[in-house]
């Protein structure tokens, strides 16, 4: 009869040993998905808007990493399409606030698998395909970094007129960065919705601070730039 019963609490404590192991494991992989998506979330690392005579101008950094599925996907000659939007918004205390500028760029990015390199294409606006980059800049770069570290930088981009923004008056920024899922095909849209590892996007929403073109400091980009290659930055159809 006490063998039994000393079986029993052997079964009973090693059950409850691969139970806690268990959790344990589904616990430390948990943080460690955490860690990972901490440690490449998108982030907005430096913000100016400089007033001028031509405009009102926006320079910024985004960092991030790019993750593997996305890189992977560039790889095998699916382009990815990255969108940056500036809204300015006027203060109004008494109604909502209206939008007095707006502004959007559309990046694409690209590998050729017969030359081996990438390609960044930068065009004016939203666009909805490949066919809307029309009369846009283009460079090539030999390395993925390269491209990625002008993605990543936006310098002196004009989002306003300078008669758009009122000095005297209070207004908001609201800067976005994403990666546009939309213009992926159509299957790879149904199999990354939903999927975190897809989503890289970063959002400011602050006071628009205007400050004089000569005191603004220059942004440095985020990664060296090798030097110059070959193909140099042109205007023509994308095809």
């Amino acid at each position: 009869m006490s063998t039994t019963v000393f079986i029993t609490q052997r079964l009973k404590n090693a059950a409850f040993n691969t139970v806690a192991r268990f959790l344990l494991a589904c616990c430390l992989g948990t943080l460690l998905a955490y860690a990972h998506s901490e440690a490449s979330a998108t982030e907005v690392t430096q913000l100016q808007v400089e007033r001028a005579d031509e405009g009102v101008r926006l320079s910024a950094l985004v960092r991030f990493d790019l993750p593997p599925v996305v890189e992977d996907a560039l790889l095998k000659g699916i382009p990815m399409f990255f969108v940056v939007e500036a809204d300015i918004y006027r203060d109004r205390w008494y109604w909502t606030d209206p939008r007095v500028a707006s502004a959007a760029r559309t990046i694409r990015l690209a590998y050729q698998p017969l030359t081996r390199r990438w390609r960044v294409n930068i065009a004016s606006g939203l666009i909805s395909s490949s066919a809307g980059l029309r009369a846009t800049l283009n460079q090539n770069y030999d390395t993925l970094p390269e491209a990625l570290a002008v993605i990543q930088r936006v310098a002196r981009w004009k989002i306003a007129e300078s008669t758009e923004v009122d000095p005297d008056a209070v207004h908001k920024l609201d800067f976005n960065f994403r990666l546009d899922l939309s213009q992926l095909p159509r299957p790879f849209q149904i199999g990354v919705a939903g999927q975190k590892d897809w989503t890289i996007s970063a959002q400011v929403k602050e006071r628009l601070k205007l400050v004089p073109t000569a005191s603004i400091a220059p942004i440095a980009p985020i990664a060296p730039i090798a030097p110059a290659v070959p193909a140099a930055s042109s205007t023509e159809v994308v095809k």
